[in-house]
């Protein structure tokens, strides 16, 4: 069980590096070969000094042997140029490529985050709500910085090792195959020492990236809910809970730092080892005078062992840096994964064909209008050119419903309920009894199991979710502003709204008169959901946004609830004209601002147990006069 777990642990490592080089050439198809050459043409000329040593050694040993000293510097001096020549070329490549990474690297982070946050836009609320956010937000931080890593510093460095130590072995085999072997025998206890630390390493570094984003999102909600925090004198258990999170990522960051920080002395002192082996190898070779099986036909002497201590160096030294970014890739790796599994998710499905348009009558036909007159129509775009217009009149049905967030647990039972044009239609129930989900179900923030949905006789399966919702303005309990002036959050369902039409529905919220006392008025920036507006007043605005927006169908989820009853009143007040005209759906706690309501349905367990308007229900007796009369509000 354990070797297909690895087994598949290392497929998925291997796909997901194979996805990122991948995704690297279409990016830069033309600034990444050329950096790639340029790390090849450094990486070998870095490999040829030894050439270089052995022919000057060989030089200085043949004039000793001769005692003719008169061609020596002149032969040295020449050597020392091209070596110049080739060191020249070497700095230019190494700018060229460092500099081109840094642009792709930068260049190709930014799409990733464009990726990553361009599909956000487009799943399904489902995986918002079970996910942590704080570690959807590690993956815009911690794993992509692990990705700048990789790309700008792992892959090059590996490249380059990897065709050193390659160059190298060629260049030890072309002088001595004897020496060659002693050299490879040391490199392969430091392959296996490789291994092994490096598979602990790699499991380690995944377990810290995970620890890393569960404490980030710890940190986060602890920040977004300081107040409950400190009401509840919470204190001391959030440390708790926090320092056992902290705990586990210092020993997963520990464990994975602990096994790369001993690779790289353990595989130095191997190195210089074997640096030691090989002269009294090469010693003992050229003292036997073993005959020297090699391609240069050169026999072992201090021309060739020299050098070789050198390439010894080079090539044990390229293979421990190698090593090391090798541990480098594994932590790069484990934050793609997790960067690919947000990108694989399945956005949201919309097979939808019907769209939302204005329209108006002229000669007896329908036309469509561009500007912000006429009125609302669904048009069906399944037949080309011979369009089919329905107008919108905000008749919302809903037909022997079932849902469940998960498939073993339903939430709504067989639910049926119409909302006229125009009709104000309201829900009431305890917390849980499914009010909020019929909503969301109306906007297809999530699908039904069974049943159906009508809005205007159509399925709204088959209106595309971006108009269906384009039709539905809503107004949450929990308000979200964000950071730029209060007319931008004005504007924020409608970009080409006036300055004229915001104030106006700012008055219809009541939130005219406090926006007039800001700083700038209107022009006031907000930063988000942290400022000093009250939560009343961001409610007001939020109600105001939506009624810029200008939807025909408006739901109201405990619109109400977070502003003072004397508020409420002149809230209420721009409310009822919001609704005006349009068919809107309230949930409320409060009673009291349902009262007006056409109907009432009162929801218990997820099924509708009574359905009238406010004094019908009295009458009943029922749920609902119970919670009136006995002030469960």
């Amino acid at each position: 069980m354990s070797n297909k777990t690895d087994n598949k642990k290392s497929t998925q490592k291997r796909n997901n590096l194979l996805r990122i080089l991948k995704l690297l050439w279409q990016t830069y198809p033309k600034l990444l070969p050329i950096a790639l050459v340029c790390i090849i043409i450094n990486a070998i000329i870095s490999s040829i000094p030894a050439i270089f040593s052995q022919n000057i050694i060989a030089i200085v040993e043949k004039s000793w042997k001769t005692g003719d000293w008169s061609s020596v510097s002149g032969q040295i001096m020449r050597y020392v140029a091209i070596l110049a020549v080739f060191y020249v070329i070497s700095i230019i490549a190494g700018i060229i490529y460092q500099e081109l990474l840094v642009t792709i690297t930068q260049g190709f982070l930014n799409k990733i985050r464009v990726d990553m946050f361009s599909l956000m836009q487009k799943l399904p609320l489902k995986y918002f709500d079970t996910n942590a956010h704080g570690d959807i937000m590690s993956h815009y931080t911690n794993d992509i910085d692990t990705l700048r890593q990789m790309i700008s510093q792992s892959i090059p460095a590996l490249m380059a090792s990897s065709i050193i130590v390659i160059t190298v072995l060629f260049i030890m085999i072309y002088y001595s195959i004897w020496i060659t072997l002693m050299v490879l025998l040391g490199v392969f206890f430091m392959y296996k020492t490789t291994k092994h630390i490096g598979s602990n390493s790699s499991k380690h570094f995944r377990r810290q990236q995970k620890s890393l984003g569960k404490t980030e999102g710890f940190i986060e909600e602890m920040i977004n809910g300081q107040k409950v925090v400190k009401v509840f004198n919470h204190e001391e258990e959030s440390i708790k809970k926090f320092e056992e999170l902290n705990e586990q990522l210092f020993k997963d960051t520990e464990s994975a730092n602990k096994y790369s920080n001993i690779l790289m002395p353990i595989l130095q002192n191997i190195g210089n080892i074997l640096y030691v082996v090989i002269a009294l190898f090469g010693g003992l070779l050229m003292a036997l005078k073993v005959p020297n099986l090699s391609i240069s036909g050169l026999a072992i002497g201090i021309n060739i062992i020299v050098p070789f201590l050198n390439m010894t160096k080079q090539f044990t030294g390229n293979i421990s840096n190698a090593s090391m970014q090798v541990n480098h890739i594994a932590l790069a790796l484990a934050g793609a994964g997790r960067i690919f599994e947000i990108l694989d998710q399945e956005p949201e499905e919309d097979n939808g064909h019907i769209t939302i348009v204005r329209v108006d009558e002229e000669d007896g036909k329908i036309v469509e209008k561009q500007e912000r007159t006429g009125k609302w129509a669904w048009k069906d775009n399944t037949k080309q050119g011979q369009e089919q217009y329905t107008m919108l009149k905000g008749d919302v049905r809903m037909k022997n419903v079932d849902f469940g967030y998960t498939k073993d647990k339903l939430i709504l039972k067989n639910i049926s309920l119409y909302a006229k044009p125009g009709q104000k239609v309201a829900f009431v129930g305890a917390t849980g009894a499914g009010k909020t989900t019929i909503t969301n179900l109306i906007n297809r923030f999530y699908d039904i199991d069974s049943g159906e949905i009508t809005y205007d006789g159509i399925n709204i399966q088959d209106i595309k979710k971006d108009d269906l919702r384009k039709s539905l303005g809503i107004v949450l309990q929990e308000t979200n502003l964000f950071t730029g002036t209060v007319l931008d959050n004005l504007r924020y369902g409608r970009l080409d709204a006036t300055d004229e039409e915001c104030i106006k529905a700012s008055k219809l919220a009541g939130a005219d008169y406090f926006i007039r006392l800001l700083p700038q008025g209107y022009n006031t920036v907000i930063s988000g959901n942290h400022d000093t507006l009250s939560q009343g007043q961001r409610q007001m605005i939020s109600i105001a946004r939506a009624e810029v927006a200008n939807p025909p169908v408006m739901i109201l989820d405990e619109a109400t609830s977070s502003i003072d009853t004397r508020t409420e009143e002149i809230v209420q007040q721009g409310m009822d004209q919001l609704m005006n005209g349009r068919t809107a759906f309230v949930i409320a706690h409060r009673l009291s601002t349902v009262q007006n309501s056409d109907v009432i349905i009162v929801l218990e367990n997820g099924e509708i147990i009574e359905r009238g308007d406010h004094n019908d229900l009295l009458n009943q007796k029922g749920k609902y006069y119970q919670l009136y009369t006995g002030g469960l509000e």
